[in-house]
């Protein structure tokens, strides 16, 4: 069991060093209009998802998880409430950023729909292990894409502060990746 935190942080430590780690830097003071897009766009789609990640902890009241699942859940969805107020408060002192551009094409909203419908059925249908192997990895693909998210939300937006805390952001939904994962290689038989 002590291989695992190990070989993660030297996991991280090569990533570190492959990707070149460092402090988010902030775009063109300018900010150009595709970066502005892109940035409106990425806090769009990245507060519908917390918004709904903040609600995940609900669960407990339709379906039961062992002690270690409901906390790391419960964590989850604090921060994800946390990461909904965060994008709220940059969005209410930026009035050019919109919290409801999403811009989605129309197939990829159905795929959305689609994708959803089916995880809800999946996560409603099963209980015991199978309910929580499907809620585990339900959490890696939302957190995954929740930290990509904020990470180029960060890479778009011109004010250094705000880059940080959008960094942050994405640094925290990474970590509770690596969470669910680790709890996910625990279970394993």
């Amino acid at each position: 069991m002590k291989t695992i935190p190990l070989f993660l942080a030297v996991t991280m430590a090569v990533v570190c060093v492959l990707t070149g780690c460092h402090s988010p830097k902030a775009g063109s003071p300018s900010g150009s209009i595709a970066g502005q897009s892109t940035r409106s766009n990425c806090y769009s789609l990245l507060h519908q998802l917390l918004n709904d990640q903040k609600n995940v902890g609900l669960l407990r009241f339709i379906k039961r998880e062992e002690g270690d699942v409901k906390r790391l859940v419960q964590k989850i969805a604090a921060n994800s409430a946390a990461g909904a107020t965060l994008l709220e408060e940059l969005a209410r002192h930026n009035p050019p950023i919109n919290l409801s551009d999403i811009r989605l094409p129309s197939g990829e909203a159905a795929t959305r729909d689609a994708i959803a419908s089916t995880r809800k059925k999946e996560l409603l249908s099963r209980s015991g292990d199978e309910f929580e192997l499907t809620l585990l990895l339900t959490q890696t693909q939302a957190l995954g894409y929740a930290s990509h998210l904020a990470k180029v939300a960060g890479e778009n937006e011109p004010q250094l502060d705000r880059a940080r805390a959008l960094a942050g952001l994405s640094t925290d939904m990474e970590s509770l990746y690596q969470e669910v994962f680790l709890l996910l290689l625990s279970r394993r038989r």
